[in-house]
């Protein structure tokens, strides 16, 4: 299944519009701990795409995860983001993004909030 969803994304990635902003790498791990125990961290490298339409900016990104959970075996998985911001007034912009990863059961996040220029 991770061929077939790396050929798809690769086919996505030649048929992209020029009008599209230039393409980017995005790496990233995120850490859990609860006290000082460590719980997990994921470690994702992503190949995305990001552009602006007037006042809204907007990015699309996905490529592989790394899974690693404490005391378990770490796992690839396959994960992706896009979002999008907008701008309300000239110091006030909400946003708002949607991902997943993949597993034995494909989960899903949604994160939206506003930020204001002091």
């Amino acid at each position: 299944m991770f061929k077939k969803t790396l050929a798809a994304l690769a086919a996505l990635v030649a048929s992209t519009p020029a009008a599209l902003a230039g393409p980017y790498v995005n790496g990233e791990t995120n850490v859990s701990f609860t006290g000082s125990n460590y719980n997990s961290a994921l470690h994702e490298l992503h190949i995305g795409y990001e552009g602006t339409a007037g006042v809204a900016g907007y990015y699309v990104q996905a490529g592989p995860a790394v899974s690693a959970v404490d005391n378990v075996d770490s796992e690839l998985e396959f994960s992706g983001k896009a979002g999008a911001s907008v701008y309300a007034t000239e110091t006030i912009s909400a946003y708002g993004e949607l991902s997943f990863i993949t597993g034995d059961e494909t989960s899903y996040g949604v994160k939206a909030g506003f930020k204001a220029d002091l």
